[in-house]
């Protein structure tokens, strides 16, 4: 599994489809990146294992909260969650760009 690349990536969120691009590049077990949106760029980091990713993102608005990413790289797509801080769980796919 590579997931290296640009990834357009939607999160389904209580306010309506966030999209995110995310940039990649894996090294072993562990991942750095970026991540653009309207809302800013921020770096990265996270964890491999298999075809999985997992990361954490810190973000301030509307409102401060960290999102806990999980998601499975299978070719050009993946499919994963969010967790929302106090607001749950929530689904999200990407496509490489």
């Amino acid at each position: 599994m590579s997931a290296d690349g640009a990834w357009k990536i939607t999160i389904a969120t209580p306010m309506g489809p966030q999209e995110v691009t995310a940039h990649i590049k894996v090294d072993g077990s562990s991942f750095t990146g970026r991540t653009e949106s309207a809302m800013g760029s921020q770096d990265i980091s996270g964890a491999v294992d298999g075809d999985t990713l997992t990361w954490s993102a810190d973000i301030t608005s509307p409102m401060p909260l960290t999102l806990d990413f999980t998601a499975k790289v299978a070719g050009d797509s993946m499919t994963g969650t969010v967790k929302l801080g106090m607001f749950g769980n929530s689904t999200m796919t990407g496509v490489r760009v």
